[in-house]
């Protein structure tokens, strides 16, 4: 019997097992993934920026996650020896409507304690020569890793300090005992003191099976990229990103530098058809009813009918895509790029129609379910796995059952 069964070998949890395996060494410690790898889903197509906090409320959990959790991961990349880079951002202002947003961003930025710099046009385009502007903000915090090799690391040193990592292990019924949970899986049965489910975009479904009944539902956006032509990755130094509108969780279409070299040009924000579907063709009618029959996603979907409309028709129009890039980028022609990966993002819906932005994770008998771990989650992921760890309890209280 484990002392902590994690469901779902992404990034969050990982995290939540390394903190486990620091705090109780001791601790008989699991990841059941459904997949043959980890960091298979949102972990594996992260565009693998590292965040500053800048976008966030200040006191918010993200706010102060971001900023905590970029300083844990980038100790955590230097023990490890994974490559990382500190190569900040700019995010710019192309139009006198988003000035006052851009200013906005920079004084919520100060209030979270980062270091930001106002650019104007000029001193833009001495850190990025072809990106246009009416004003800017120098992010020095931001960074670049790939997410897939950070959670490898987490699996190597879970499995030197005695945790288990079980792959191919879908948790398809969880059953409540006086001691704990048994969680049954195709082949075989595990039992442990207490559960986290980090299922990520089946966290819901996975709160459901142990009689969990949360005010909120997953609804997969799908997030689309192109890619620069490598003749083209000159035209982006590092990264660019735009003023977000503040009345949604998405940062809009930006550049982004990847720690290979690659610049992608995205995503978009589109409603999935699949949790777990990458292509536009990719559909499961059961997934998609799940999301159109819940109430709330009406009341979000009249909300925002303009904006979701504009999200699809970039979809399929690449030159509709690509007019968003020459907001920032005046040169970019549509034969300079082209398509590349896809992401989806678990985003919980609330039952009163809106996306929340926010961590939620609630407690069970035997369980703690992370049932919204948004961007930055992966910057901010050993920062949750510690505030997970201190949540749930520790395992000298499990020694009357064992």
């Amino acid at each position: 019997m484990f002392d902590y069964l994690i469901i779902g070998g992404g990034i969050v949890g990982l995290s939540t097992a390394y903190a486990l395996s620091i705090n109780y060494p001791h601790a008989r410690i699991a990841i059941l993934e459904k997949e043959k790898t980890l960091a298979y889903h949102q972990t594996g197509h992260n565009s693998g920026v590292i965040h500053s906090g800048i976008y966030y409320r200040p006191g918010s959990q993200k706010a102060r996650f971001a900023k905590e959790g970029g300083a844990k991961l980038r100790a955590f990349c230097d023990a490890q020896g994974i490559p990382y880079e500190n190569c900040g951002k700019v995010i710019v202002a192309v139009t006198a409507e988003e000035l006052p947003l851009l200013d906005n961003l920079y004084h919520r930025g100060l209030e979270n304690g980062l270091d930001l710099a106002l650019l104007d046009p000029e001193q833009l385009h001495e850190i990025e020569p072809h990106a246009q502007c009416l004003k800017a903000i120098q992010v020095k915090a931001t960074g670049i890793v790939d997410y897939r090799k950070v959670a490898e690391g987490l699996a190597n040193v879970i499995r030197q300090r005695g945790g288990e990592i079980l792959l191919n292990c879908e948790a398809l019924t969880i059953h409540e005992q006086k001691d704990g949970v048994i969680v049954e899986c195709a082949r075989s049965t595990y039992s442990s003191h207490f559960l986290v489910n980090c299922a990520g975009l089946y966290c819901d479904r996975v709160a459901v099976k142990e009689g969990v009944k949360p005010e909120m539902r997953i609804v997969p956006f799908r997030g689309e990229y192109y890619e620069l032509k490598p003749e083209k990755r000159n035209l982006v130094k590092n990264l660019i990103y735009p003023v977000p509108n503040p009345k949604f969780p998405f940062l809009g279409v930006h550049f982004t530098r990847m720690i290979d070299g690659r610049v992608l040009a995205g995503p978009n924000a589109v409603l999935g058809f699949k949790r777990e579907g990458y292509r536009k063709r990719d559909f499961n009618l059961g997934e998609f009813f799940d999301a159109v029959a819940y109430p709330a996603f009406w009341k979000i979907a009249a909300k925002n009918m303009g904006y979701g409309i504009g999200e699809m028709v970039r979809s399929f129009s690449k030159k509709r895509f690509v007019a968003g890039m020459r907001q920032m980028i005046p040169e970019i022609q549509e034969e300079d790029v082209f398509r590349s990966q896809a992401g989806v993002r678990a985003q919980a819906l609330t039952r009163d129609g809106e996306l929340a932005d926010d961590f939620i994770m609630i407690g069970h008998r035997h369980s703690l379910h992370i049932l919204n771990a948004p961007s930055p989650a992966a910057t901010a992921s050993l920062s949750i796995g510690e505030a997970i760890c201190k949540k749930i309890p520790e395992p000298e209280r499990f020694i009357q059952f064992s």
